[in-house]
């Protein structure tokens, strides 16, 4: 491990600990409360910007929060995975979840993160953490090896495989891959789900944690892979180009917001 490592790693926190301080967390047990699209966080977590194995990108958002659950996965996935490089982690949630002012719908509960295909083997510059590299990772609906190989597949692999998640969203592109690339044990491939965008990184959602009683978990999925005729439904003139297309707004029914989180989010 380098000296400049070592020393960014002392001084990020430092450095990040004004933005944090005005938006502190909720205090109390961790709680993820509501749904991803419609809830809080209670007792949320700090990533640490500059871990041993990963690196977190644009901090100056503040969205490096999350369950502290979700902040031992990360943890634990990057040290088990850090002979394939150093994990970039995007969005997680706000100190208190609820709606960030832009970029998503869900990452509400504390439970959510997103994680760059991209792996990198040194610390990134200021400049590169603050604008990062969103490379695709597929392109005219085609998987490019240069930037997706074995350690973003064993990735996957590993982190669909752990009981803590509930699901993966990647894009269907990269879901027909994995599908037509996995031999063995196909179990995983039920928790990696095809959504709109998602080029360039993949959203994990865990759980909700046991003893987190207001927690809405995500909708049941069905049995089996998921490559069969569900995935075939996204490269149809319905799904209307799946690589590029954003996501449409739900139209299922939203749920109001839990009373829990009125006070959470008071003022926030």
């Amino acid at each position: 491990m380098s000296r400049r490592w070592v020393v960014a790693t002392l001084l990020w926190p430092l450095l990040l600990a004004p933005a944090a301080a005005a938006e502190p967390p909720a205090v109390g047990p961790p709680d993820a409360i509501g749904a991803a699209a419609q809830g809080c966080l209670q007792g949320a977590a700090a990533l640490p910007p500059n871990g041993p194995f990963w690196q977190v990108l644009r901090p100056g958002h503040n969205r490096y929060w999350g369950h502290p659950a979700l902040v031992a996965f990360i943890e634990e996935m990057a040290e088990r995975e850090r002979l394939r490089g150093s994990l970039l982690v995007g969005d997680m949630s706000l100190p208190r979840g609820g709606r960030m002012p832009s970029g998503h719908a869900s990452h509400q509960t504390g439970l959510d993160a997103d994680i760059l295909f991209r792996r990198t083997d040194r610390p990134l510059t200021e400049a590169e953490r603050d604008d990062p590299d969103f490379a695709a990772v597929i392109e005219g609906g085609r998987i490019l090896p240069e930037r997706f190989g074995e350690a973003q597949f064993q990735l996957l692999r590993a982190m669909a495989s752990d009981p803590r998640v509930e699901r993966i969203f990647v894009n269907p592109v990269i879901k027909r891959h994995l599908c037509q690339s996995s031999n063995g044990d196909r179990r995983w491939l039920q928790r990696i789900r095809p959504w709109w965008g998602h080029q360039a990184h993949f959203h994990v959602r865990l759980a909700c944690p046991a003893g987190d009683a207001a927690c809405d978990p995500g909708p049941a999925i069905a049995a089996g892979d998921g490559c069969g005729t569900e995935l075939d439904w996204w490269f149809t003139a319905d799904a209307a180009l799946p690589a590029v297309k954003p996501a449409p707004p739900p139209a299922r029914y939203q749920p109001a917001m839990p009373s829990a989180c009125k006070a959470i989010l008071a003022g926030y």
